[in-house]
């Protein structure tokens, strides 16, 4: 076994890992990242997500924004359609960077490598010991086989949901907070297709869909779809039939579909995030719709959190942010959970599809409304998108 020492392991090298490794490389604060995959496959691997404007901010705060979002467009504005009749609400003045989350994580990789980072791919069968000492460790076999344990003093579990990190923590440790909102399912369709102008929703009777950019020649599009259907329901034709009924637009010109999924909408909150020497940041700590685009930039703000808080413990022997780390993302992350919710709600329960009943119908189209026809409340919109309140 080779045996190693460093202050920090990240395990997981998505959008959150790696922030967090590029981050506490600014503080001074050694690192090793453990990812399962290869590069390669992270390299290809297309999320959903955008860079919200508060954590472009953030990134330009560490210098890092110009190496990671080079001169990605920005975008503040929204363009919703409501049976066919398009809307532009927002303020291109607090827009989000158009920045795909594949291409934020190969800048990443970029950044880090140059840096002389320690990233390791292909790391198989990683565990965490002694999570409640002082002094825990995470073993795991490497490409070659060689079994490694790495002694820190804090892990930082950013790989996901299905991740090893959340599960080392005993049962019964975390408050689990779940919701299903209602079985709503969405089938998520990536293709070679040219980008909307803005960022766009729509309400129809067939129910939601949207459009959104993924690159100059890339889109990503959302359909409403029943809870039983899968994939196999869903042959291309269908697609663009469905996309041009609901986005109101007729002359949609199809693309070749690179890749679907149908998958239903569930929000996850543990709390607190940590268990003693471990930390979660992001998705294993917290689950979240993508209607509203906040879940790789809840992870951000996670990674940020805990590199100060690292920073703090190690150079200054000041532990409050490590003690404050849980509450100090929960506000943030419960505020992100209700703005998700109330645009996921607005926009469903306003099509007939959503089978919502006429009560519930009636109040989404009022607040669809107020939102088309008040400069206020898109004002208020952009904000809550752009992640300043």
């Amino acid at each position: 076994m080779v045996r190693e020492r460093t202050t920090v392991v990240v395990v997981g090298g998505g959008p959150a890992g790696l922030t967090l490794a590029a981050l506490l490389r600014r503080c001074d604060v050694p690192c090793i990242v453990l990812e399962v995959r290869s590069r390669e496959h992270i390299d290809k691997r297309q999320r959903a997500g955008i860079v919200e404007y508060q954590v472009a901010r953030m990134l330009e705060g560490w210098g890092l924004a110009d190496r990671l979002l080079g001169d990605a467009p920005q975008d503040g504005c929204l363009e919703l359609r409501v049976d066919g009749a398009p809307y532009v609400i927002g303020d291109n003045a607090i827009g989000g960077t158009l920045c795909p989350q594949q291409v934020l994580v190969r800048n990443l990789i970029d950044v880090l490598l140059d840096e002389g980072a320690d990233l390791r791919f292909g790391a198989a069968e990683v565990a965490l010991h002694g999570l409640t000492g002082e002094q825990p460790t995470v073993t795991y076999r490497d490409a070659e086989g060689e079994l490694h344990e790495i002694g820190c003093d804090f892990v930082a579990g950013c790989d996901g949901y299905q991740g090893v990190s959340r599960v080392s923590v005993p049962e019964g440790v975390l408050d689990v907070t779940t919701h299903d909102h209602g079985g709503l399912t969405w089938l998520t369709v990536l293709a070679d297709a040219a980008p909307p102008r803005h960022p766009l929703m729509a309400v129809s009777d067939l129910g939601f869909a949207a459009h959104f950019a993924r690159g100059p020649g890339a889109s990503r599009f959302y359909l409403q779809c029943g809870a039983a259907e899968t994939v196999a329901d869903w042959p291309e034709e269908r697609i663009w039939e469905q996309l041009r009924h609901r986005l109101g637009d007729p002359g949609l010109s199809a693309g070749a579909v690179t890749e679907t999924e149908v998958f239903a909408h569930r929000s996850v909150i543990h709390d607190p995030m940590s268990h003693g020497r471990l930390f979660l940041v992001g998705d294993a700590a917290h689950i979240i719709s993508p209607l509203g685009g906040k879940g790789m930039n809840l992870a951000l703000h996670d990674a940020d959190a805990f590199a100060r808080a690292v920073r703090d413990a190690v150079h200054r022997d000041d532990r409050a942010g490590l003690r404050d780390y849980s509450r100090v993302c929960l506000q943030r992350i419960w505020r992100a959970q209700e703005f998700s919710q109330w645009l996921l709600e607005t926009t469903h329960a306003a099509g007939d599809f959503a089978q919502a009943g006429p009560f519930r119908r009636g109040l989404a189209r009022a607040r669809l409304d107020r939102l088309t026809d008040s400069a206020t409340a898109g004002r208020l919109y952009a904000e809550l998108m752009a992640g300043l309140t």
